[in-house]
């Protein structure tokens, strides 16, 4: 019966599984090797190749529009995942240490962000900022940002502190230290790859949103996802894909550092 399921379970015997595997993979990211080799094409079409050029990456860094998109991006992203940090930490860590009724349904409530479809709460602080009669900006826009990157900052940091040996802290109230030192002394050593992986995370969300952004923003909050949006309704052009190409670089590199972030370090 155990030779069957391993014979049954092995991914060989199953026909057409790696031809479906590759086209999977040909599906998602082709297009975004195409993407990243057209940003290099020095023919405004898109479609016809002529040669090799840099000239859009320059055009890029030149464009006053896209520098201050890109500017109001970094300045978001930077505030939103500084302060949602902050409270996440915060938050996590009094969850560690409190035992209350409901707070198996409260750590639901602060995951659930991830899980409701983003335009569920960007229309809803839409009409709740609209209510108080406050004029839609980039103070909007950083507000509703933090809301929505706290559970993304929370979660690995939660994860770190479910992790950590509570025997330490123990160890350092023995040694009559007070809660707050032996939080600076002990905790917050300890639990430092978990923030700073849970910050470039929600710095990531804060970077590449596009709905909480496009409903929230108002004059003078234009970001780099919503200056793409109102250059690809007039075209897609290599302009376009060397702007999208950068971005993406910057989203991998920030996504790995993440991981390396917060990968065990009680290997070491």
């Amino acid at each position: 019966m155990s030779n069957k399921i391993k014979h049954v379970g092995n991914a060989r015997h199953w026909p057409g599984l790696l031809l479906a595997t590759v086209f999977f993979f040909a599906y998602v990211y082709l297009p975004i090797v195409i993407l990243i080799a057209l940003s290099f094409n020095e023919n405004r079409t898109v479609t016809v190749w002529t040669s090799f050029s840099f000239d859009w990456y320059k055009m890029a860094f030149q464009n006053r529009d896209i520098i201050n998109a890109a500017g109001n991006s970094l300045l978001i992203a930077t505030v939103a995942s500084t302060t949602a940090t902050v409270i996440a930490t915060l938050a996590a860590v009094r969850m560690s240490v409190d035992n209350f009724k409901g707070k198996t349904i409260f750590s639901g409530l602060v995951a659930l962000p991830i899980t409701v479809p983003e335009i569920v709460p960007a229309v809803a602080t839409l009409m709740f900022f609209a209510s108080l009669g406050i004029t839609l900006g980039l103070g909007t826009v950083i507000i509703a940002h933090i809301a929505f990157c706290i559970p993304f900052a929370y979660l690995p940091i939660r994860a770190r502190l479910e992790g950590m040996d509570p025997r330490l802290v123990e160890a350092a109230t023995d040694l009559y230290a007070s809660p707050v030192k032996a939080f600076f002394k002990v905790t917050l050593p300890l639990l430092l790859p978990g923030i700073l992986s849970g910050m470039v995370l929600a710095f990531i969300i804060s970077l590449d949103d596009f709905v909480t952004t496009f409903f929230l923003g108002g004059a003078g909050s234009t970001t780099l996802p919503i200056y793409i949006f109102s250059l690809v309704k007039t075209g897609v052009t290599p302009e376009v894909n060397a702007i999208s190409s950068l971005m993406l670089l910057l989203s991998i590199s920030l996504v790995s550092l993440s991981l390396f972030l917060g990968r065990d370090q009680s290997r070491k």
